[in-house]
């Protein structure tokens, strides 16, 4: 390391709020996080850089970034919290992690992706706290006070490491109800006597989710649009059209059949977005890493493949 040797005594919980900031890019998230109030971090990292003899943050679109020295001082900072968090150990002497990670990704994602993988982690790590926002949304541009962004799409992402999870695929679903009374469609272009249920137009700020209609109809006319998937799942279900919905949710009710398999299969990748500062602490990285095995787990699932039929017993 080779930070610049200090021209004022340096106080070590000076770094750790530089270590706050760093992560978060906002002195308001730094001051909750650390208990702290927004002139008191401000404070604290000026008598920083006093010490250092240089600026370790710069303003950027809306948030702090840290500069070359930032970078070395926080190296330094995470030293510090590591030789901490080492005191912490369970009784077998594994390492104990805490801490609340914060994160946001899609409905559907966080019920059926996120949450049995976090659950995994505090089984561990029960000092372990993630808070979770769902929408289908960008990547933020500023990383705000998230740890952790799931998105659908390819990311255009600044300061910030944009990983893929994996590949789902959406589909077309009709209920039992709705085959009876409209009965199914055998062609693309039958798809214009039905109606359709999925996002609002207006209100979709995914560009991957954002499909031309003339891959199902050009007059395929909206049934149901809301910005929630599990509307879409439910409004489906209750025959109000035809649903383009996620396979891995879908496939979940007996009472929906996949429509024209053959013709509507639309791959879609989730992107895992943080800061390379922030996934180095351990709580998150292991929140990373268990989202990442849970989305190879379930590929066949997310990909709309059946399960392999189970041979009867002889």
């Amino acid at each position: 390391m080779s930070v610049t040797p200090a021209t004022h005594r340096l106080n070590p919980d000076d770094l750790l709020v530089l270590l706050s900031v760093g992560r978060t890019g906002r002195y308001v998230s730094a001051a909750e996080e650390l208990g702290l109030n927004h002139t008191t971090i401000s404070r604290r990292i000026a008598a920083l850089e006093h010490a250092l003899g240089g600026r370790v943050l710069t303003r950027s679109a809306g948030s702090w970034e840290l500069t070359d020295l930032g970078r070395e001082a926080l190296t330094a900072a995470e030293t510090i919290e590591s030789a901490v968090r080492s005191l912490t150990s369970d009784q077998a002497g594994a390492r104990v992690l805490e801490g609340v990670v914060r994160m946001s990704a899609t409905d559907g994602f966080s019920a059926y992706l996120a949450a049995p993988a976090i659950t995994e982690v505090q089984r561990r790590h029960p000092r372990v706290a993630v808070e979770i926002i769902t929408g289908t949304r960008r990547a933020s541009l500023q990383r705000s006070s998230l740890d952790i962004e799931v998105v659908v799409g390819k990311p255009q992402v600044r300061r910030a490491e944009a990983l893929p999870l994996g590949d789902y695929i959406l589909a077309l679903y009709a209920s039992t109800g709705y085959l009876s009374t409209h009965g199914a469609p055998a062609s693309i272009e039958d798809l214009t006597d039905h109606p359709l249920v999925y996002f609002i137009d207006s209100m979709l700020q995914v560009d991957d989710l954002d499909l031309d209609p003339t891959v199902f109809a050009p007059t395929m006319r909206e049934s149901i649009s809301s910005t929630n998937v599990f509307v879409h799942v439910e409004a489906t279900r209750a025959a109000a059209g035809l649903g383009l919905l996620p396979c891995f949710m879908a496939d979940l009710h007996p009472d929906l059949t996949r429509v024209l398999p053959d013709q509507v299969a639309i791959r879609l990748t989730y992107w895992l977005v943080t800061r390379a500062e922030t996934l180095r602490r351990p709580e998150v990285a292991a929140i990373a890493e268990a989202l990442r095995g849970q989305v190879r787990a379930q590929r066949e699932r997310l990909l709309g493949n059946p399960p392999p039929a189970i041979a009867a017993a002889p």
